[in-house]
This record gives C-alpha cells, structure tokens and sequence, in this order.
C-alpha cells in the first residue's frame, strides 16, 4: 500500500510527468492533491499498471481529489528549452492550474526547480511510494495517450495510438522510412536519447538532492 503523504498535517500536492523519453509529442504533466485518508489497492506508478487499471484508477482520482490539473508542454519548446525544463515547466504549469494551494510539494524523480515559495522533495520512484504522486503519474499517462491516439489519426504511418511516441523499432524503422513528421522532437535523435549537447545541459542542472 502506498503512503498517504510525505509531510503530515499538509496540503501536499505530488506531480509527475509522462513522455519525458519520447520521440514525439508533448511531455505532460499532473499535479493532484489527495485527502490524507485516501487509498485504492490498485494505486501504483502508472508504468506498472494495465492500460485498462490505468483508466479505471483515472476516474477513481478524478472523484476523489481535492484539486487535480493536467498540462503539457509541446515539442518545441521541447526542442528550445530542452526535455528536463520542459518537463518541470509542465509541473509547474499543473501546480498553477490547481484550484487548491499546495503548502507542499513531493515530486517523482532527482529533479525540480522551485515553484514559487512552497517547499518540495524530490523523491527517487516517488510514484511507486506515494499516492498523490502515483494519481499524478497516472492522469499524465492517460493523458497524453489520449493526445498521441489523436495525433496518430492525422499521422497513422508511425503507429503512435499504439507507440504514444516512444522509441521503439517500429518507430524508428517508421522515421526511418517517412522521415520525422512536424511533431517529433529534432532535439533527439532517431534512437529516442538526447543530443550530447542536451545531456551536458542536464548534467549542469543536477543540483537537486533527492530524498530516496
């Protein structure tokens, strides 16, 4: 059973993100705030749920929150500001669109910059441990599906409805042989990493401490 919350006694919202490794499309983002009673013996990191628990357990959030928001942020500024930045502006932006304050922030991962003056944690597999970062992974996972299954109607050659974007063979054998599309990310390459040159940006950007 996931904890319930990092901080007691606060109003703590956790955010994660989905399609950070993408080779197309936007990274989303989610920032939930659950009662500290909640629970579901389903809730878990979206990576490790059924396509179908995901969905179920998306509903379930969406009911139960105290506040929730979804954002995104699209593959060129991807491209401009690079994929770490893009995926904190992304959390950033959903902890802006919360109804509900956060005093607190716990956040999946070794990264972060401050979001105005509310306090955060970086926790290593965060979604595997806490429930509002578990809900938040899962509504940025469901989320973004939703957006790639759209995009693959205007753009059926490179399979995203069942890809969501990620770097698999037949994605790349499809970029390969369609060339990349106006929604793939020109700051990766045909293998789904950073450019050396990103990767440099993130390695300067690691000043985080994580709690683990």
């Amino acid at each position: 059973m996931l904890k319930a919350f990092f901080k007691k006694d606060e109003t703590e919202a956790g955010c994660d993100e989905a399609g950070r490794g993408c080779l197309a499309g936007p990274v989303f983002a989610a920032a939930v705030i659950l009662p500290s009673y909640f629970s579901h013996p389903l809730l878990n990191d979206s990576k490790q749920l059924k396509e179908s628990d995901r969905y179920f357990l998306r509903d379930v959030v969406k009911e139960n929150a105290i506040a929730y928001a979804v954002s995104s942020v699209n593959h060129k500024t991807i491209d401009k500001i690079n994929i770490l930045n893009a995926s904190i502006l992304a959390m950033h932006k959903a902890l802006k669109a919360l109804q509900k304050k956060p005093s607190s922030i716990i956040v999946d991962g070794n990264r972060f910059k401050k979001y105005k003056r509310v306090p955060h944690t970086c926790i290593i597999q965060g979604d595997a441990q806490f429930a509002s970062i578990a809900a938040a992974s899962i509504l940025a996972k469901t989320y973004r599906d939703d957006y790639m299954r759209q995009l693959h109607e205007k753009f059926p050659h490179y399979n995203w409805k069942q890809n969501k974007g990620y770097p698999t063979d037949e994605h790349r054998d499809k970029i390969t042989e369609h060339g990349v599309s106006v929604h793939h990310r020109l700051s990766f390459n045909i293998f789904g990493y950073p450019k050396e040159d990103e990767l440099a940006c993130l390695e300067a950007q690691s000043d985080e401490q994580p709690y683990s």
